[in-house]
């Protein structure tokens, strides 16, 4: 509809009665789950419990949808995690200890005396306004006993025509229901929402869950990256310095009774320096590229495309320097996301889009990969989403990828951050 006040009124009303039937419905999820922990030592205590409360979550889950539909904001889930692989007891204890399930239940007694009393009051109205509009029709094809006094005897209708004194209320209900519609509709939402939403404190418990579980795993990325530059190191430069070694002892113990032989380990040994020296520094380009530390980002991801097979087209746009970390944080995930895209996709085109965005509380780096392969890429297969999913949660960054089968598939990553240093940057290649 192209009127939104009419839409959303119309959609409001489309919900009140559904709404008010299943506020009174809540009363019946309430008493099962009183009657499950009534007889929670009872062994049919347990799963019911579970169950009823599994029925209760899921008609909340109905509920901050809808509210949420109307305030305009998403109403996240307040519950606390249940451990994979908990048993029977270890999830009752986790939904019993935890204080949004208690929320839960007092919601349900508030939604079916307030938010009932809420929802059939605007239904009310409207029907109210329709019913005396069309009150000499009903008059009229029902028994004269019927609608003869509409106010209790105070005045009775004893013919058609004094039925039509009743049709100015219609307009009057309706035009009641018109303004009241929308502030009825927003107070049960916000009922709602502070009942169902998750508190301060659950939300920075979640908060502190979440940076301790990213913590961990960047600190475990960092260990494996050690083991990996250390494994490096051992088998690779450490070996060919040590062989340069022994070279040059032999060549020396050769020079005075054999210059040739001394000559050719010699020569041996410069070869093993040059080999020696590439490995340090392609060790050094995959800790910390030198292109992003002298040209930046824009700089280092424009020389990715130029080395990726696939045709690449880049589009930069960051106002000035970021943070080294930062910098070397997108670097990785966008290096990561080509590679995916050359190894698994089979693309033949691949497009990056580095922007960055501020504004309160703080800037955003986004960053979209995308290519128009075969999709179907799976974040829990190994497909390295879950590498850069890990390095960007150590600064509270977020991944999204959407990959249909069939392609296309895409990566929109971002990095909240500010600018070291302000720069107009804005360019483009193809690789």
């Amino acid at each position: 509809m192209r009127n939104p006040a009419i839409a959303l009124r119309l959609r409001l009303l489309a919900w009140s009665l559904p709404l008010a039937i299943a506020a009174e419905l809540g009363i019946a999820l309430f008493s099962l789950w009183i009657t499950s922990i009534s007889v929670i030592v009872v062994t049919v205590g347990v799963p019911l419990t579970l169950a009823s409360t599994f029925a209760v979550r899921w008609f909340a889950d109905r509920h901050r949808s809808w509210a949420a539909n109307v305030l305009g904001e998403a109403i996240p889930r307040p519950y606390l995690l249940v451990r994979p692989g908990a048993g029977v007891l270890s999830r009752l204890w986790t939904i019993i200890r935890d204080p949004a399930t208690w929320r839960d239940w007092i919601w349900l007694l508030v939604n079916a005396s307030v938010g009932f009393t809420l929802s059939i009051l605007s239904f009310s109205l409207f029907a109210g306004g329709l019913f005396y509009l069309i009150y000499p029709f009903l008059w009229s094809v029902t028994p004269p006993a019927v609608f003869s006094d509409p106010f209790g005897g105070v005045f009775h209708i004893g013919q058609l025509s004094e039925a039509f004194l009743m049709v100015p209320l219609g307009p009057v209900f309706l035009l009641i229901w018109w303004s009241s519609v929308v502030p009825l509709g927003r107070l049960n939402a916000r009922i709602m929402h502070g009942l169902l939403a998750p508190t301060d404190t659950a939300r920075l418990t979640a908060r502190v869950e979440q940076l301790a579980s990213s913590r961990a795993e960047t600190v475990d990325t960092q260990a494996a990256e050690l083991r990996r530059i250390e494994r490096d190191l051992h088998d690779g430069a450490q070996a060919r310095l040590v062989s340069l070694g022994m070279s040059l002892g032999l060549a020396a113990e050769l020079m005075a009774n054999d210059p040739e032989a001394a000559r050719k380990l010699l020569s041996e040994a410069r070869d093993s320096t040059t080999s020696a020296l590439a490995e340090l520094r392609d060790l050094v380009r995959g800790i910390h590229p030198p292109v992003l530390a002298d040209r930046g980002l824009d700089g280092a991801v424009q020389a990715l495309a130029l080395a990726n097979p696939i045709p690449t087209h880049v589009t930069v746009q960051i106002p000035g320097r970021l943070p080294a970390p930062v910098e070397s944080a997108a670097y990785f995930a966008v290096a990561e996301c080509l590679t995916n895209a050359i190894k698994h996709s089979g693309a033949g085109w691949i497009g990056v889009d580095v922007s960055y965005q501020s504004g309160p509380p703080s800037g955003l780096l986004v960053m979209l990969v995308q290519d128009d392969g075969r999709g179907g890429a799976d974040t829990a297969a190994g497909s390295g989403i879950r590498g850069i999913e890990r390095r960007l949660a150590a600064f509270d960054g977020h991944t999204d990828v959407t990959s249909p089968i069939g392609g296309p598939t895409q990566v929109r990553m971002t990095l909240p951050c500010e600018l070291s240093s302000p720069k107009t940057s804005h360019s483009s290649a193809t690789g």
